[in-house]
């Protein structure tokens, strides 16, 4: 049956929800992408980011069939089709011909970091300058040489993944970097799901989740590239003890914007001096700070995500033998042969990511064998693997602006709204009875930047 909803009732069920970003991962798990609930927001909020005049950048970065490829693609179905251009991979000029509005405000995904390396200097220049020139020569009428000016406009999100180690460094500190979950229990989830596509339940997930995509891609094509002022920016605080995160304040900050731009419903539109603008709130704060800890204290870890996998695995595996063993920790001694048997991985994973703890002196290689070919490698780090990863410290407390925790949503971490600022409606049902004219509009919570004006019917299969 073919029903149909107007752009109020979009508008009402999503942008009005009570938790916006809780009910967001409601409707990824319904479209049968589970875990991952930083990673999902994240790239969720960066898209919206788009709408920004400085939009945020992300790399997904995993080992090898980890879904590095499938995150990425299941964030940018929620996205209009027409505001995302993906490549597989990019020439190193590519970029400068693809015309003066062709990625304005857009999504530019590329599916391999390393299918847009010769691509990757104008990539940075993009992301920090905002717009691409070049003058290249051609041939007049009459087949004399001139010079040729291209140029194309940004701002642009720029969404890549990679299975690489070692990134470049200039277009890393520029980019929010992603890390799939390869835990055994993340697997798992993924194997149950994937039986239960070949069920009747998954049937119906998959029918329920082109109705959510459609939801969502009609959702955002109304949100609007307000100004986005935040009255307690001189208050924030932020680590200031290497020059990197003057970078990395630009995106705490954006990512601060992202979330107050993608509840714009939920704002008063405000006006001052001719300018109309919407304001940050302390619940913004409080998910920026959530996320920031996680997403933005990876840039500030010396070892990438793979390789403190590694890591933690390592002090579990010799933790295991020395209680087995009873013996010291500096006495028990591994080869690669046994890490590749206690992780599962392939060869080539644990030669390079052993190389860069050894150079960064976490183990530490004793020679052992008659030929003297064969590697033993003693653990020397002897800290909590928990509490050595990365958080993002010098964030303010956010009490000290007044904040209150009871207002928290679904998830304490993720500060969700509770509280209507400008009314809030309930979930709608599946679906809603249809006329010869379209489906009643339902009534609105009034709001000054509210699109209600005109009447957009999406048809809904």
């Amino acid at each position: 049956m073919r029903l149909f909803y107007s752009l109020g009732y979009f508008i009402a069920w999503l942008f009005y929800s009570l938790d916006l970003l809780g009910q967001i991962l409601k409707d990824f798990d319904a479209c049968g992408i589970v875990g991952e609930a930083t990673n999902k927001l994240t790239g969720y909020l960066a898209c919206v980011s788009r709408k920004l005049d400085r939009p945020l950048a992300v790399i997904i970065q995993s080992t090898s069939a980890a879904g590095k490829s499938m995150l990425m693609e299941s964030i940018l179905a929620f996205t209009p089709e027409e505001e995302r251009v993906k490549y597989s991979a990019m020439t190193g000029q590519s970029l400068y011909y693809l015309g003066e509005t062709n990625l304005k405000n857009k999504i530019l995904a590329i599916v391999e970091e390393e299918g847009a390396e010769k691509a990757s200097y104008a990539l940075k220049l993009l992301q920090s300058e905002g717009e691409l020139t070049i003058a290249s020569t051609g041939k007049d009428d009459q087949g004399r040489m001139k010079t040729e000016e291209y140029h194309v406009e940004g701002p642009v999100m720029i969404f890549l993944t990679t299975t690489a180690v070692d990134i470049d460094e200039e277009l890393l500190n520029r980019c929010l970097v992603l890390t799939v979950d390869e835990s055994r229990e993340q697997t798992k989830a993924i194997h149950d799901l994937q039986r239960e596509a070949e069920t009747f339940d998954g049937l119906k997930r998959k029918v329920e989740r082109d109705r959510v995509l459609t939801i969502h891609r009609n959702a955002q094509r109304l949100l609007k590239s307000l100004h986005v002022v935040n009255p307690f920016a001189k208050q924030l605080t932020f680590l200031s003890d290497r020059t990197r995160t003057r970078r990395d304040h630009v995106k705490y900050l954006t990512l601060i914007r992202s979330i107050t731009l993608l509840n714009q419903y939920q704002r008063p539109l405000l006006e001052k001096g001719g300018l109309q603008y919407i304001e940050v709130t302390l619940e913004d704060l409080a998910t920026a700070n959530a996320l920031a800890h996680e997403v933005l204290g990876r840039s500030l870890d010396e070892l990438p995500p793979q390789t403190r996998r590694l890591l933690e695995q390592l002090k579990a595996m010799v933790q295991a033998r020395c209680e087995t063993e009873k013996i010291d920790p500096e006495l028990c001694w591994f080869t690669r042969r046994e890490v590749r048997e206690f992780t599962g991985w392939s060869n080539t994973q644990p030669k390079v990511h052993l190389d860069r703890l050894e150079e960064l002196e976490y183990i530490y290689p004793r020679r052992a064998g008659m030929r003297g070919s064969a590697y033993e490698y003693e653990l020397l780090f002897d800290g909590d693997t928990e509490t050595a990863k990365p958080q993002l410290v010098g964030l303010i407390d956010l009490q000290k602006l007044g904040y209150d925790e009871k207002f928290t949503g679904h998830m304490a971490e993720f500060a969700g709204l509770k509280r209507p600022q400008n009314g809030a409606i309930t979930e709608p049902p599946l679906a809603a009875p249809s006329s010869g004219k379209g489906a009643s509009r339902r009534s609105l919570p009034k709001s000054r930047n509210a699109q209600t004006g005109h009447n957009l019917h999406v048809v809904v299969s």
